[in-house]
């Protein structure tokens, strides 16, 4: 194994440790950073479920007209999709270190389109480092077919 892959994968330090680990945030606390976030409120999000153990975190997010791709389409334009998925990643990191984190980078794949339903975001942390972490988030439409997929990277370094 390379020095790379083992400083990503060591088995001595799951995804959810960090060296320098804070206070985490339950559901609650993060259902309330969304509601006190004009954005992130707007959006509609709602946390479903949180397991700190395995970081994940899974938040629903309803359809609105105003997420339309066309009017009265019903199906979601790209925008908001990535911003789910954004907030999302960012709080599944987050949640370990008891705070929301700058997006460093992000990249979205859309698979299908998404018509006519809410969408349940499920992000799951596969670095917590001491400067950066790393969250895959998978999007799936209320059939439970999976529209999208993304990743991204947050800087994980206490601000002071």
């Amino acid at each position: 194994m390379s020095a790379v892959q083992n400083s990503i994968q060591s088995p001595a330090q799951s995804p959810t440790q960090s060296p320098a680990q804070n206070s985490t945030l339950s559901a609650e606390a993060i259902q309330a950073k969304f509601d006190g976030s004009p954005f992130i409120a707007w959006l509609g999000l709602s946390v479903t479920a949180v397991d700190h153990d395995r970081g994940e975190l899974t938040v629903l997010a309803p359809m609105r007209a105003e997420f339309e791709r066309g009017a009265a389409s019903g199906q979601w334009h790209g925008g908001p999709l990535a911003a789910v998925i954004d907030t999302v990643g960012d709080f599944a990191v987050g949640m370990l270190l008891g705070r929301g984190l700058p997006t460093i980078n992000f990249r979205v794949d859309y698979l299908r389109p998404a018509v006519n339903t809410s969408l349940t975001a499920v992000a799951r942390v596969r670095r917590n480092g001491r400067s950066v972490g790393v969250a895959d988030v998978d999007l799936y439409n209320d059939q439970g077919a999976l529209v999208a997929i993304g990743r991204a990277t947050y800087a994980t370094l206490s601000q002071g």
